[in-house]
């Protein structure tokens, strides 16, 4: 198979591990957000504030199944996309699939800047608990994933030098 799926919670590295692992395999590189982005005209917040997650959702189920017809791409989801069985099912079809995966402190300290892009974040509380329980309510749908690598305390280079070797390695469980 020759399309990579990085996908695993918000903050986890998959768009700084998603390029890097793309120019070593010879890939093109795909931000499955950028592609709803591009096809809705407005930025995943603003989807998000228009039309509420639910729509957000559809859109991005459609911009999955465009990008599973194509070839040879590493392909960043975002971090909900596995919480529809339709995308784990396509995913795991059409391609290889690794979940990022990070303690909820390096994901709390990662998304510290773009916090005005990541919607899921907003809101009462601490973070860290809204980090918690989103992590808790994705956790068997990540574990679907044909790999897990913890990103905590690695650099993104290492990262993808082991993503690289898994898809290249072609063992994957299903």
């Amino acid at each position: 198979m020759d399309l990579l799926y990085l996908t695993g919670f918000m903050g986890t590295g998959k768009s700084a591990v998603g390029p890097l692992a793309a120019r070593a395999l010879g890939y093109t590189y795909v931000d499955l957000d950028r592609e709803i982005e591009r096809a809705a005209g407005m930025t995943v917040p603003e989807i998000f504030a228009q039309e509420g997650e639910a729509a957000f959702r559809v859109r991005e189920g459609e911009a999955l199944e465009r990008v599973s017809r194509r070839r040879r791409c590493v392909v960043a989801t975002g971090g909900g996309v596995v919480l529809s069985d339709a995308n784990r099912s396509r995913m795991a079809r059409s391609g290889h699939v690794v979940c990022l995966t990070a303690s909820p402190a390096a994901i709390v300290r990662r998304t510290r800047r773009g916090r005005g892009r990541r919607p899921l974040l907003a809101g009462p509380g601490s973070v860290e608990s809204r980090v918690r329980g989103l992590l808790a309510e994705r956790a068997a749908c990540y574990a679907e994933c044909h790999h897990m690598v913890d990103t905590t305390g690695r650099s993104v280079a290492a990262v993808a030098r082991q993503i690289v070797e898994l898809h290249r390695e072609g063992e994957w469980r299903r």
